[in-house]
């Protein structure tokens, strides 16, 4: 039972990318207080019900929506946890959650509000990998759900010329197949000889598939929602007898700069 006098919260939480035992123990401490869990409904589904408990599973379109509802029944004296998979700062409900609070009642600005992180896919990914990342990188989001598609062709040309690492998180979906394909023959086309690109499809669950080609032998039914896509950089390389990839810590003319 929530009192009218009881101080409502918002937590938005990282749920990880699948294995249980890869959620934050901070995160963990926040739902068993919750009073109430908001998320997209397969995010939900990983939250056990119980006692004292509301699960509110919503579609995956309606983030600003969902916001709002979280911080509505948290100004009611709700104890609401607002979960994503991964990080919720990356590419997930943070933002949203900030968004809303933003351009939402004045009140709302009052409430303890916490964002705590989760492992993002694109970490897990790396860490089944080895330490493709190991050096700088970016994480670039190629639906264009949000953004046109020629920000994101403009956004991994521009990363190529610079010689990240990249991660790619929403690569290929069924109402957009061919837009991987454009992200493909561009990196071919750009990229100055052949690098390593990974493929980690739904990493820390029993789906979980990992493959390491390069670049010229990538095709883009290798990708699909469930998958992070991590394309090495210049100097990326695979260890070879093992399937561990690794960028150095350094370039190799480090002495010169410094």
């Amino acid at each position: 039972m929530i009192h009218e006098n009881q101080k409502g919260s918002v937590v938005v939480a990282g749920l990880g990318p699948g294995r249980d035992d890869w959620i934050c123990p901070s995160v963990q401490k926040a739902i068993d207080q919750a009073t109430d869990v908001v998320g997209y409904g397969p995010y939900v589904s990983r939250v056990p019900d119980r006692e004292g408990l509301t699960l509110h599973a919503t579609d995956n379109r309606v983030e600003l929506e969902r916001a709002r509802h979280a911080l509505e029944m948290a100004a009611s004296g709700h104890r609401v946890v607002v979960v994503s998979s991964g990080d919720p700062g990356v590419f997930a409900m943070a933002s949203a959650l900030f968004e809303a609070l933003e351009e939402g009642e004045p009140l709302w600005r009052s409430l303890d509000v916490e964002i705590l992180p989760g492992v993002t896919a694109m970490l897990a990914a790396a860490a089944r990998l080895g330490a493709p990342l190991g050096h700088d990188f970016c994480a670039i989001n190629l639906s264009d759900n949000l953004k046109p598609f020629s920000l994101i062709e403009k956004r991994v040309s521009l990363s190529v010329e610079a010689d990240f690492a990249m991660a790619f998180y929403n690569p290929r979906s069924k109402a957009r197949p061919h837009q991987f394909e454009k992200i493909l023959d561009l990196l071919k086309t750009q990229t100055k000889g052949d690098r390593l690109i990974s493929f980690a499809r739904a990493v820390s669950t029993d789906e979980e598939h990992i493959k390491t080609v390069s670049l010229s032998e990538a095709t883009p039914d290798m990708a699909d929602m469930r998958t992070v896509v991590i394309v090495g950089s210049s100097l990326t390389r695979q260890i070879a007898g093992t399937d561990f990839v690794y960028t150095p810590r350094s370039t190799p003319h480090m002495a010169e700069v410094e």
